[in-house]
This record gives structure tokens, sequence and C-alpha cells, in this order.
């Protein structure tokens, strides 16, 4: 074949297209797969009615020609171009089919107003355009019956992100993290202190950090008054009085037992440790003379110690004895200890605002010594069973909360709720809505932002209402 017979099959086929084309326009036949439907039209029965709705996009040629324009506009010999709706626009979007209407539905309900096309507040009683001449959209009587129910097309859930979750019973625990540091248990601190005025004779080899058992020889000590009380006790034996002067110095039992057995009194008196532990301090040197009250040494079992959290006084409501605390010390990196809160001190620090909490620890090894910093985490929370959403499910306008409620089918209601603690990503609901109800938890904003638009324009169409 001939390269000229090709070009005139090539002309007659787009000619023939084009007719086809223009025969399709004129009659409203739409092709399958098209999403253009066609212009409002009635039978010849008068028994189904498709109608156009939406605001007018453009115009176009009434003769199906590739004409179109934004502003209305007339042909060459007088008529008007055809205005195209939202829902006869192209659209390139998988479309549900768009049910028939018969004649008795067809009938126009009643508009209650109109509102502006963009979406912004603002309403009117009667047919208007908005600044770039779209005309604004028609709402019917039944399509704001309940102000409260937003409606969102599923295709438009889809491209926006809209995700829920079912609102559930759990346990929240809050992790509050806080530093602290340890310190001995105070109920296994012991202290030798000069009872009387008195002189240092000799001092056992025991240094700062040494453990001692109870009993064990300290020091000795020469006093005029503890010689003059063990007098008393040698001239009246069995006086209560002159055992109980003994005892009221801090003379050891063993010792007075020892005066009443030699019936002598030793030029010194020998001090022993009062219990098994750690010598934290010691003041006492051979020769030395010490005033009552002086402290000589000072002995802790370190068997147990305690951690001091401190805790800022906005999560104190959280904390309670009992709960679960897992310490962390700096120069033990890789090992934690397992404690329990015990105490909450009833004082809050006016300088930083903090309350002590303490922990007690377990410290069989003596790894944990006193004035570590540590790295403190707390499992607040009840731990009973409670309504609780997904954080994102929450909005917080600073004076309200709010959850999006999905009641299906598009269907979205906004409630508000109390909240409770928070914790581990999830939020407790305590007024509001129950357990088994699905919340959005993802573009929960868009959907609150559409019903405070609808409940703006139901407040103004109202308004314009009113006389």
């Amino acid at each position: 074949m001939t390269r000229t017979a090709l070009a005139g099959l090539t002309l007659v086929a787009i000619v023939a297209a084009g007719a086809g084309g223009y025969w399709v326009g004129q009659h409203g036949v739409v092709l399958p797969g098209s999403s253009i439907p066609p212009p409002a039209s009635m039978n010849a029965a008068g028994q189904t009615l498709t109608v156009a709705s939406g605001p007018i996009i453009y115009y176009r040629d009434p003769d199906g020609r590739p004409a179109y324009s934004l502003d209305p506009r007339k042909t060459d010999d007088g008529r008007d171009f055809l205005p195209v709706r939202a829902s006869e626009d192209v659209s390139f979007e998988d479309r549900p089919p768009v049910p028939a209407l018969s004649a008795a539905d067809a009938t126009p309900k009643k508009i209650l107003y109109y509102r502006n096309p963009m979406g912004l507040p603002d309403t009117s009683l009667v047919p208007k355009k908005d600044s770039m001449g779209m005309d604004y959209i028609p709402v019917h009587e039944g399509e704001d019956e309940d102000g409260s129910i937003v409606k969102i097309a599923l295709g438009k859930l889809q491209r926006t992100g809209v995700r829920s979750e079912t609102a559930s019973e759990r346990a929240i625990l809050r992790r509050v993290r806080v530093p602290g540091t340890v310190q001995p248990d105070e109920r296994s601190v012991s202290v030798v202190a000069v009872p009387a005025d008195s002189f240092v004779g000799i001092v056992e080899k025991v240094t700062t950090g040494d453990k001692v058992r109870k009993g064990q020889p300290l020091l000795e000590l020469r006093s005029a008054d503890i010689a003059t009380a063990a007098v008393q006790l040698l001239i009246t034996p069995g006086y209560e009085g002159s055992h109980r002067r003994l005892a009221n110095l801090g003379v050891p039992e063993e010792v007075i037992a020892e005066i009443e057995r030699t019936r002598k009194v030793p030029p010194a008196f020998r001090w022993p440790a009062p219990r098994d532990g750690v010598v934290l301090e010691r003041n006492a040197t051979e020769g030395m003379r010490m005033s009552a009250g002086e402290v000589l040494f000072r002995i802790a079992d370190l068997s147990t110690v305690w951690v001091l959290a401190d805790v800022p006084e906005y999560d104190l409501a959280s904390i309670a004895p009992g709960q679960s605390a897992t310490v962390r010390i700096r120069s033990l990196p890789g090992r934690t200890f397992e404690g329990r809160v015990a105490l909450i001190y009833p004082q809050v620090a006016k300088e930083t605002r903090t309350t002590k909490v303490r922990i007690e620890i377990p410290n069989p090894d003596g790894v944990l010594r006193p004035d570590m910093y540590a790295d403190v985490e707390i499992a607040a929370g009840s731990g009973s069973l409670v309504v609780a959403v997904p954080d994102s499910a929450v909005i917080d306008t600073g004076t309200r909360q709010v959850v999006i409620l999905d009641k299906g089918d598009g269907r979205f209601e906004p409630r508000d709720v109390t909240t409770g603690l928070q914790g581990d990503g999830y939020t407790e609901i305590r007024t509001g809505i129950a357990s088994g109800d699905r919340v959005v938890v993802s573009a929960n904003f868009l959907i609150d932002a559409e019903s405070n638009l609808k409940a703006a324009l139901r407040g103004m169409a109202k308004v314009e209402e009113t006389p």
C-alpha cells in the first residue's frame, strides 16, 4: 500500500472519530468507563432522572466542541455555553455508581441556606457568589439535621489517612524518670560518742571504710566522771541507781559486768563497736581530749541502702508507696537495681520544687556506696484497668479535651472527655466514652476542624434567620 493511501485512511479515521464524538455529545450518550456523567435529563416515560450537583466549575460549548470558559459565554450564533457542575466534571478517581432517582424522589427539597464553596465560615439565605465568582453551595433540608455528626466521603478518608482504633481497658503505667543519690539507711547508722569529758587512750587499727563486727574493740577512754560512777557502784553493790548512772554515761553492759565481777575500777574503759557495718567516719586520735557528745566513730550497715529520688511537684500525684522502681548507677554502667517506693517525704524543696522519694534497694555485695549519683525510673500508676485510648486520639484545645468517635460509613462525632493518667503511649479516659468505642487516632484534627466549621455555619444560619 502506498504512502498516499495510508495518509488517506488516517484522515478518514480522524474525521469519523470527530463526527462520532460530536454525535455522542449531542445525544448525551455515556461511554463505558467514562467518568463524565450526562447532564440533568429525564426520559420520555418520566421514570428516572440524573441530577447534577455541586458548584459550577466551568462552561462548555453546547455543541460538544472542545471550547471551554470559566465565565458565562455565548457561541458565535448567540447560544449560551452550558454550565458544568462539580459532579459532571472529569474525574480520574473511581466513583461509585450513582443510583437513578425516581421522579417522586427528584422533588426539590427546601434550601436552608447557602454556604461558602471554599469552606469559609460564611453563609447566606439567598444565592450569591464569592470573590472569585464561584456559586455558594445550597444546604438542603435533611442534610444538616444532626449538627454533631460529620460525614466524610470514603475516598477522602483514604486520601487523608484517617485511622481508627478501639478504646479498651488497660493498666496505664507512667514512667517517671528522675535523678537521685544513694544514702545509708538511717535506721542502720550508729554513732560512738563521748559520754563525758574524756581523754582518748589506745585506738584500735580501725580506719574509715573498714568493716567492723558488733562488740569489736574500737578504743579506750579515760574519764573522771565514769571512774567516779564506777566507784559508787562498788561502794553500794546492788544499788540500782549506781548501775543506771554508768549505763547513762554510755558504758557498755559487758564493762559494767566486769567491774561488778572483779570489784575493781579499770584505769581506762574499752569501747566496742555497737553493730556490724562499715566505718563511715573516724574522729578519734590517741591522746586527744574529747568533750561530752563529740563523735568518735560513725558506723553504718550498708546491706540495705536508700536511693533518694528528687521527684518534681507536678509528678507527685502519680507516685505512691509500693510502686516498683528501677535504679541505674552512673558509675556502674550496664547494671540495674530493683526496689520499691518506701516513703514520700512530706515537704517540697522551695528552691527546686521537688520532693524526696525514698526507694529501698538491697545491697548485699556492697557496690552501692553513699552519695553515688543514680538515675531512677518509677513505674507510676495504680495498676488497675481503666478505659484508655492512644495519646494521638485526644485533641487538647487547652480548655477541653476531645476525641472523635468513628460511627462507621464515613460518619464521625466529636465527644468531650475527661482524661486521667498518661503513660506508655495511652491516655486514661474517665468520662465521655466507654470500652469498645472506636476513636480516630490519625488525621483527627482534620475531622475536628470540619466539625467546628459545621457548628459555626449552623450558628451563623440561625443568626441570619432571626428577624
